[in-house]
């Protein structure tokens, strides 16, 4: 492998054009070809060739591609570069089935390929100091995990609905925030647009340390919101993902001199702290380390068998708003046939 890389990008739309600039100005990386069927109206290729096919691209020798297609294309996709043996960075959801992602899994894990998920979340700056923070025992034992994400429809989407293009985003990121799986998980969604997917859901899980989940996602208001609160023995740390900042309220450690509210053995208001972090654009972080992770200098990134794990959450939520009924996921990280863990 040579000390630049040869990047390929396979799709121009929405996130495919913001995969395209940042591939073009990353340093140790060139952009080689980018796929599109569609052509290139709006110049977003940033000057490289616009291919017409995947089989294309892999003939110019690509060392890895970035697969920004409809979510239901990337397993033919993904497919189709295992086999050439190029390492790729899939944009989430991995799938839009299970089978699908495990077929990816065992793909690009039988050839020892690199091979990563976009949960471009992992690289929000709040949330990264959030996680830290949390693995530093900053919080104590963790009680609760509250999740909000909702603003206009996006008429980008066509193919999924709400629970897999939005709420991939937070079962990943509060699995990988706290170092937990989901137990179990209870849903309701709402479909009032019109569309054939669901446009809400609201969602209450259990993950495997016993922390109460609750995700509420929709595509209904016209407030846009991302919002991440964990609650624990110490404290509650919101994350706002929209401007990256950083809150902890503590609890209060004054000891109250009126006895009627030292009767009560709850929590009580402490001090607020808005942590200062350095704020670096979340994609061109999910950049860096998926080429640092190609390179064999880091394994900072979503594996596919972690975008896996959030697909099987996606379909339990699913599955349990069709059923009226809790879905349990205790087997989810039992390794399945054929493939190490």
């Amino acid at each position: 492998m040579s000390a630049v890389l040869k990047a390929g990008l396979i799709g121009l739309g929405s996130m495919g054009r913001h995969h395209a600039r940042v591939l073009a100005g990353l340093e140790g990386v060139e952009l080689v070809g980018v796929v599109d069927p569609m052509g290139d109206k709006n110049g977003w290729a940033q000057g490289a060739p616009v291919l017409s096919t995947v089989e294309e691209l892999i003939a110019l020798g690509i060392d890895y591609a970035v697969v920004a297609c409809p979510t239901g294309l990337h397993e033919e996709v993904g497919l189709q570069l295992a086999d050439a043996g190029v390492c790729a960075l899939i944009e989430k959801p991995l799938a839009d089935t299970v089978e699908g992602a495990r077929r990816l899994v065992e793909a690009f894990e039988a050839r020892g390929l690199v091979a990563g998920v976009g949960h471009i979340e992992r690289c929000n700056p709040a949330l990264r100091s959030l996680r830290s923070r949390l693995e530093a025992g900053e919080l104590g034992d963790v009680y609760q995990v509250v999740t909000r994400r909702q603003g206009p429809f996006p008429h980008r989407i066509a193919d999924v609905g709400v629970v897999k293009d939005l709420a991939t985003h937070d079962i990943d990121l509060t699995g990988w925030v706290t170092g937990q799986t989901y137990n179990s998980i209870a849903a309701h969604t709402v479909s009032k647009s019109g569309r054939p997917h669901e446009d809400m859901v609201s969602a209450v899980g259990q993950l495997s340390d016993g922390t109460m989940v609750n995700h509420l996602v929709n595509w209904l208001s016209p407030l846009k919101e991302r919002f991440t609160s964990v609650t624990g023995e110490r404290g509650c740390f919101i994350a706002d993902t929209l401007t990256a900042d950083l809150t902890f309220h503590s609890n209060a450690s004054v000891t109250t001199e009126w006895e009627a509210l030292r009767a009560f053995r709850g929590v009580s208001e402490g001090d607020m702290i808005r942590y200062a972090i350095p704020k670096r654009e979340p994609l061109l972080v999910e950049h860096e380390l998926f080429r640092d992770a190609v390179q064999g200098k880091s394994s900072d990134i979503c594996t596919l068998r972690q975008g896996l794990r959030t697909v099987e959450v996606a379909a339990a939520v699913l599955e349990s708003a069709s059923t009226g009924l809790a879905v349990p996921l205790k087997d989810l990280d039992a390794p399945f046939e054929g493939v190490a863990s």
